[in-house]
C-alpha cells in the first residue's frame, strides 16, 4: 500500500475552500470537490472521506492528486464531450434583427435556410425554433402580446355562460 495522501493548506486556501463547498452558484461537483481537498487538510483519511461522501476511494485520491497538481483549478469542470454549437449569439441576434426590420414573415424552415445562405450556419429548422423560443423571440413579430393567457379565457367564458 502507498503512502498516506493528504493536501495541506494555507489559512487563505482554507477559507476559499469553504466558501466554494457552501456557495450555491457554484456546480455541485465542484463543491464536493472543495470539500474534499478541505476533509484532507484536516487529517481524514481518503477512505473516510469516501465513505462519507458516498465517493470511490479512486476519485477521492483523484481529486487530491489534481489539488496537488493544479490548485485551485483543478476543481472546476473541463470541456465537456458532444458536438460544438456551430452558431454563435451573433447569429440570433442577426435574425432578429432581420425580422423586425423585414415586412415579410418566416416560419423556421425559412429563417434557417436564410442563416445558412447568408451566414453560412446551417442548423436544422427545430433546432433554430428551439433556440428563438429560449432566448424569447416568437416569431416575426416580437411587440406583439398576448392581452390574456389561455387559462384566464376559458376561465372567463365558463363565467359567461
Amino acid at each position: 500500500m502507498g503512502a498516506r495522501l493528504r493536501v495541506f493548506l494555507t489559512p487563505t486556501e482554507e477559507t476559499t475552500l469553504k466558501q466554494m463547498s457552501h456557495a450555491t452558484n457554484l456546480c455541485p461537483r465542484v463543491r464536493k470537490r472543495a470539500e474534499v481537498v478541505c476533509l484532507s487538510h484536516h487529517g481524514l483519511y481518503v477512505e473516510k472521506i469516501a465513505v462519507y461522501l458516498n465517493w470511490s476511494i479512486e476519485t477521492v485520491r483523484k481529486t487530491l492528486h489534481k489539488w496537488q497538481k493544479e490548485g485551485l483549478g483543478a476543481l472546476y469542470e473541463g470541456g465537456h464531450r458532444g458536438r460544438k454549437t456551430s452558431w454563435t449569439q451573433s447569429d440570433l441576434e442577426y435574425l432578429e434583427q432581420s425580422l423586425r426590420e423585414e415586412q415579410r414573415r418566416y416560419n423556421s424552415k425559412q429563417l434557417a435556410e436564410k442563416l445558412e445562405r447568408i451566414r453560412g450556419v446551417k442548423l436544422s429548422a427545430d433546432h433554430l425554433r428551439q433556440l428563438l423560443k429560449k432566448r424569447g423571440s416568437f416569431g416575426s413579430v416580437q411587440d406583439r402580446a398576448i392581452e390574456t393567457n389561455k387559462i384566464q379565457k376559458r376561465f372567463s367564458k365558463s363565467k359567461q355562460i
